[in-house]
């Protein structure tokens, strides 16, 4: 009976050794033998996708602090303020005293359009309780964010009214902009502060350029300190708005990757005028190719910290699974 038991075993293992083989490399073909026997034979069930996420984590945890493993939910916050929007209620807020302050509806938004304005205090959502009671900032938002269209009821403080206010608020797409501040700085100079580079930067940008042009803008303060990056492609169509043609504004090479160069079409709408780039020890990835590129050409002068030294980028590889 015993030795049944073990030609059965024995016969088991080689069908996943055999089956392990046909996947690629001999270090792959361990790892997933590893998995099967595990998932097949172990004394207690396991939880494969788990097992195997953790088994990814640890992997990429030898390479460097930049490359990663992000789940499902991690991917969808880590896109949503590159890609320009999110679902949610529309406002801009601060926790004061574990109190949700309103800072400022987002105008047009959800939040504004029922009559929530700047300094109420979110201290309820639905039913949940959210001032006072020490919640971390990440789980008021997944209660404050949700589907568009659908619906959350709102218990608001305002100051000079004696009862709190209910309001019921239908969550929209709220807009995410790259640019946090453009104006005029003094006569003939103009100033715009990018927070990232998403999906619209370079239109922001373009949008906001032309209307301090319209005011007299001769000369320009591109503030790029905190910014930690973002899209390649953003940074590089930025930067094609200060440079001549044919100039380089960034190359891209890996071990299985040839050198690709990226360079500037001279259409840029900003190729003449001083150019003065703020920078600090935050600005990082895709602000350091937009600077890098406009120190390199001697196109303008970078003023501030030195920036935070990232010399690679990241490409995201996404997983779906196969039914």
């Amino acid at each position: 009976m015993i030795m049944k038991k073990l030609s059965i075993l024995l016969a088991c293992l080689w069908a996943i050794t055999a089956h392990a083989q046909n996947f690629g490399s001999p270090a792959l073909q361990k790892l997933q033998m590893a998995e099967m026997a595990i998932s097949r034979f172990y004394v207690d069930e396991v939880d494969e996708d788990k097992m195997v996420e953790e088994a990814i984590i640890k992997m990429l945890a030898q390479l460097d602090p930049h490359s990663t493993y992000s789940n499902a939910e991690e991917v969808k916050k880590m896109n949503e303020p590159l890609q320009g929007n999110f679902e949610g209620i529309g406002v801009q807020f601060q926790m004061v005293e574990d109190t949700l302050l309103v800072i400022q509806p987002v105008s047009n938004g959800p939040s504004e359009k029922v009559g929530i304005l700047a300094g109420d205090r979110i201290v309820a959502v639905n039913d949940s309780t959210i001032a006072g009671v020490k919640m971390s900032t990440e789980d008021i938002m997944k209660r404050l964010r949700g589907p568009k269209d659908s619906k959350v009821n709102l218990t608001v403080i305002r100051r000079g009214v004696k009862d709190p206010l209910v309001f019921t608020v239908k969550r929209d797409k709220i807009p995410i902009y790259s640019l946090d501040a453009s104006y005029m700085i003094q006569p003939g100079t103009g100033y715009i502060r990018i927070n990232r580079f998403g999906a619209t930067t370079a239109e922001e940008f373009k949008k906001a350029m032309k209307e301090l042009q319209k005011q007299g803008m001769k000369d320009l303060i591109l503030d790029l300190q905190g910014n930690g990056g973002g899209y390649l492609s953003a940074a590089q169509d930025l930067a094609n708005e200060f440079l001549d043609q044919n100039e380089l504004i960034v190359y891209t090479e890996g071990r299985t990757a040839p050198r690709n160069e990226t360079l500037a079409n001279g259409k840029g709408e900003f190729r003449n005028g001083r150019l003065v780039v703020l920078v600090d020890e935050y600005t990082a990835s895709a602000s350091e190719i937009v600077s890098g590129a406009i120190q390199d050409w001697d196109r303008g002068v970078i003023v501030g910290r030195r920036s935070f030294g990232k010399g690679w980028y990241n490409v995201q590889f996404p997983y779906r699974t196969v039914r």
